[in-house]
């Protein structure tokens, strides 16, 4: 390190980012059809542990929200496997999305769209754009809760699954192109601001400069004061 200016991270490609995340939700589908939901829950705590590690080794961080779930996925996972009780992993995703939905709502609710500190270096948006962004994430996790306490408590356990993988994946990820969409407006370009926020900007500058005058200036234009005739 010279000039006291750390090391830039490596950044991880999409294609590898998507693999490091459907990897461990594969390997627990294949797992339930071969060996049961008990065998399945063990190798996906597995899976989510090597993913997470390798997402360290190459990239030199782990995103919050990967490992915030992946705690719970072991968590959950010992409880499922030490009191032979398949509810436990079952209700992961719903206590997880919860929670994402409760931190970013109450974020919203003090002033500060959380999603911006862990984009901010993908995405360039307004402060009106963080925060439409963070209210249709938090809300979208709320969406899962509820769809997967539907779903596990009104299906038997292979269907639910199956849903986590084809149901849950596609769902996150048609939403989050479609978020990106709706807050397109809301970005800002490279190398500076939006025009319409500069026109405005130039235009409060226009009327705190008019405002300032004083009032001798506004009413009485200065008087001649050069030779008469």
């Amino acid at each position: 390190m010279r000039n006291g200016t750390a090391p830039a991270r490596p950044a991880l490609s999409p294609l590898l980012k998507l693999v490091l995340e459907v990897g461990p939700l594969v390997v627990f589908f294949v797992m339930n059809a071969r060996s049961g939901i008990f065998e399945a829950t063990a190798a996906f705590m597995v899976a989510v542990a090597l993913a997470l590690a390798a997402t360290y080794i190459l990239a030199r961080q782990v995103p919050i929200l990967p490992l915030v779930s992946g705690v719970f996925v072991l968590a959950f996972g010992a409880l499922t496997l030490s009191l032979n009780d398949e509810l436990f992993i079952k209700l992961k995703p719903t206590v997880v999305n919860l929670l994402f939905g409760a931190i970013l709502f109450a974020g919203l609710a003090f002033g500060r769209p959380l999603l911006q500190p862990l984009l901010g270096s993908m995405l360039r948006l307004t402060g009106q754009g963080w925060r439409r962004l963070t209210a249709m994430w938090a809300g979208f996790f709320l969406v899962l809760a509820v769809l997967n306490e539907i779903v596990w408590r009104s299906f038997p356990t292979d269907f639910w699954v199956s849903f986590k993988l084809f149901g849950i994946m596609p769902l996150t990820l048609v939403f989050s192109a479609l978020a990106i969409y709706l807050v397109r407006k809301e970005t800002i370009p490279e190398g500076g601001e939006r025009p319409e926020e500069k026109h405005v900007e130039e235009k409060h500058v226009e009327e705190r400069r008019v405002r300032g005058k004083r009032p001798e200036e506004k009413q009485n234009p200065p008087a001649d004061r050069g030779p008469k005739p």
